[in-house]
This record gives structure tokens, C-alpha cells and sequence, in this order.
């Protein structure tokens, strides 16, 4: 830095050193003009290198002190989960989504101001990073064994092996749907400028693409047009986004955890949107007090006044909280449920008049996904009576608060241990 600033100042000095230098340059036959300007385009040539050489050794060090760079902490700082005040019920559905995609996503209604949209974004930093294949627009997950048509290809034909290809780590994306977004921008469609430019069909992947293993926020989704809508979540809901279109034919993963908000005030959301959804909860379900109110309005006021801060306040948790998503993947791997256990979630969607059979499969994954984050062995009741408040519950009657736990059966006690079995 020392340098940079010597040769700024070398670069600002007073006329006088230009003129000595104009001076000595028409004693040597050359151009007073060319002089000048030579003298200048090596006073900036100087002062380039030197802000280059200081570039190049803050990254050298930063190189050394660390492994691996957070991409999150590079932009804007994003409200923590942990400092939100109340909604735990959301909060919790949240993590559980983070660790359990399968469980179709997370929707929040709620009036204007209930920390609907900071929730979805806050949780988007507690992702771990995930595996990629290196420029890969489709964030292919090399352990999966599940490929994009192009790229599945040329494996079959041979031409690469998917075992020698090169990979990456980067942060789990975060895309919005905008609620104007047209077919093509949604689901991809064929570059025809680069198609005309290279004489090849050039497809160009869509916001599901790179959705893919990150996070997909729809906000207002009740105003989302609903041919948009029946495509978004048939994608969904499938893993899988089929495009045939001019020829062309792709077809490629995605499993992003779809986070979706709106304002009942402004469109109610219709049912079979609700329904395909893991967890429907309102962020209006659970009364205020005035106490938590006040605290909620001075974390706002602090983090509008110094955001770096709240965060550094809420790291401890945040990293807790990270950790804990991590671990539960793992664990959620060889996590099931009894058969006893399916048959208590059945009979509690018969209880709560609960139409099809979407609310005891998502029900089945958030009571996995809850035992894996607590760190447990097996399901238990615990575990099942979350399912039960989370995705049973809200589809009984329309979207309110989770039912209390006396008000449900008593779930069936978790099963033996296996040596207990065998005896």
C-alpha cells in the first residue's frame, strides 16, 4: 500500500518537476510536447504496476489465511434467521426444508411486515455449499449419477468419463421468479442469436436450471400467472424439467427448495397450488406481544443503522445452525419410519379430513428430517407429532396456527433397538 500511495504522490507532483523535465528534453533535441506526455504515461504505468503488485499480495494472502471463501459474505448482509423474533414455527419448517427437500418446499402467508421474504432469504445462508461439475449450468451433482441430456450424451457416446471430470464448490444458488417471467425464461429455450452465430442449436437453461440444489423464491406467488404456476411445480414435483421445442429436446434435474410468500389480503392462493406444497403456515397464526414486538422493531432499527453488527451478534447461533443442517443430511440418509409410524400419520389425515395423500408423504419427510437434525437413531413420536402440525394439520381445514399436542392420538412409541429384537 505504501507503494501505491508513492506513486500516486510521484504522479501529483508540482508543475515544476514537468518543466525541468520539458526543459532537459528540448537540450536533447526531443519535443517539449512528447516529453511531457512520455514523462506521464510512466508516472501512470508506475502507479498500475504498483496497485497491481498490492492486489496481487492482499490475494496471496488472503490465499494463505483461508481454504475456502464465502461467497454469501462477499454481498449484501442478509437479515440472520436467528434474530428473527417469533415465527417459530416457520423458522423450524425452514431448517427442516434445508435438511429435507423432499418435503415440497415451504409457503408463508401473511399481511404486509411479518418477515415473510428476510425468513426465506436468511435461510439461504445456513445452505452448505454444495459439489459441482466445473461450468456446469445445470449444477450437476456429480455423486447423483443423475445428468443433463447433453452432458448424459457424450457419456454414452463415450467421449467423457464422468468419474475424470473436473469439479468445483460454490455456494447453493438463490433465484427469484419474477411474477412477469414468460415460458421460455422459466424453463429455457433455444439462444437463436448464438444458434445463428455458431450454425449449432444453442440451448440456453432456464431459472429452474440454475434453481437446481439452491433455493427457489416465488414471492406473491398468488399473483403468479397460473399456467406459470402448473409449470413450476409439475417441475417440482417431478425433480425433472422436460423441454422439446425447434428440434430440441432437454431434459435435465431439479430439486431446488422452493420457498413461496403471499398476502391473503391481496388474491387468496388456490387449494391444488397449496396442496403440492410440503408446509403451508401463516406468519399471522401466532399473536404478538408487546414485548416482542418492541425487540423485533429495535433489531430492524440496529440493522438498518449497522447490519455487519447484528450478524457478528448472531454468528454463534447462525454457525450452530449451519453445522446442525450438515450433519442432518448425513443422518437423514438411512432415517425411516415403521410401518406402525405410517399407519398413525394415515389415520391422523382421516382425523383431519385431509383430501389425497400428499399431506402423510410430506408428513413421512419432515418427521425424518426432524429426527435427523435432533441427531437421533430412529423417528420418534416427537418426530411424528411434527409431521402432523407441519403438513397433516394445515390441509384439515385452510392455512392457521399447528394444532397443540393434546389435541392429537398419542403416536405409537418409537421400535425396539435391533439387539432387543434379536433377543
Amino acid at each position: 500500500m505504501l507503494v501505491l500511495l508513492h506513486a500516486c504522490a510521484a504522479a501529483l507532483q508540482p508543475a515544476t518537476a514537468p518543466a525541468r523535465t520539458v526543459a532537459a528534453a528540448s537540450r536533447a533535441g526531443r519535443p517539449a510536447c512528447a516529453a511531457a506526455t512520455s514523462d506521464a504515461a510512466d508516472r501512470a504505468k508506475a502507479a498500475l504496476d504498483a496497485m497491481d503488485a498490492d492486489v496481487s499480495a492482499a490475494e496471496a494472502a488472503s490465499a494463505a489465511g483461508a481454504a475456502f471463501t464465502n461467497l454469501n459474505a462477499a454481498g449484501p448482509s442478509v437479515f440472520p434467521l436467528a434474530a428473527v423474533v417469533g415465527q417459530e414455527a416457520i423458522k423450524t419448517a425452514l431448517l427442516l426444508c434445508g435438511v429435507n427437500p423432499r418435503i415440497g418446499g415451504v409457503v408463508i402467508s401473511g399481511s404486509r411486515g411479518t418477515a415473510k421474504s428476510v425468513m426465506a432469504r436468511a435461510v439461504h445462508q445456513l445452505l452448505p455449499p454444495i459439489e459441482v461439475f466445473k461450468d456446469s449450468p445445470f449444477n450437476i451433482d456429480p455423486e447423483s449419477g443423475e445428468y443433463d441430456s447433453f452432458l448424459k450424451a457424450k457419456i454414452d457416446a463415450g467421449e467423457i468419463d464422468p468419474n475424470a471430470l473436473e469439479t468445483e464448490v460454490i455456494d447453493p444458488p438463490f433465484v427469484q421468479v419474477p411474477l412477469d417471467v414468460l415460458e421460455d425464461r422459466l424453463l429455457g429455450a433455444v439462444d437463436v442469436e448464438k444458434s445463428v452465430r455458431t450454425g449449432e442449436t444453442v440451448f440456453e437453461p432456464g431459472l429452474l436450471a440454475r434453481a437446481h440444489r439452491g433455493v427457489l423464491y416465488v414471492d406473491d406467488i398468488n399473483l403468479l400467472d397460473e399456467s406459470t404456476s402448473n409449470l413450476l411445480l409439475e417441475a417440482l414435483s417431478t425433480g425433472y424439467v422436460t423441454v422439446e421445442r425447434e428440434g430440441l429436446s432437454v431434459r435435465h434435474p431439479c430439486r431446488p427448495l422452493l420457498i413461496a410468500t403471499f398476502n391473503p389480503e391481496e388474491a387468496e392462493l388456490r387449494e391444488h397450488l397449496m396442496d403440492r406444497i410440503g408446509v403451508c403456515l401463516s406468519a399471522d397464526a401466532e399473536p404478538v406481544t408487546g414485548d416482542d414486538r418492541l425487540e423485533a422493531v429495535n433489531r430492524a432499527l440496529e440493522f438498518s443503522r449497522n447490519p455487519p453488527e447484528v450478524v457478528q451478534r448472531f454468528d454463534e447461533t447462525t454457525e450452530s445452525m449451519r453445522t446442525s443442517i450438515i450433519f442432518a443430511r448425513e443422518y437423514l440418509k438411512s432415517m425411516k419410519l415403521e410401518r406402525a409410524q405410517q399407519k398413525y400419520l394415515c389415520e391422523e389425515a382421516v382425523r383431519a379430513g385431509v383430501q389425497g395423500h400428499r399431506g402423510e408423504l410430506f408428513a413421512i419427510e419432515v418427521a425424518r428430517a426432524n429426527a435427523a437434525l435432533a441427531g437421533e437413531e430412529r423417528v420418534s413420536s416427537t418426530d411424528l407429532q411434527m409431521g402432523v402440525r407441519l403438513c397433516i394439520a394445515p390441509r384439515g381445514t385452510q392455512i392457521s396456527a399447528p394444532p397443540e399436542d393434546d389435541l392429537m392420538q398419542a403416536p405409537p412409541p418409537p421400535p425396539p433397538p435391533m439387539d432387543q429384537e434379536d433377543e
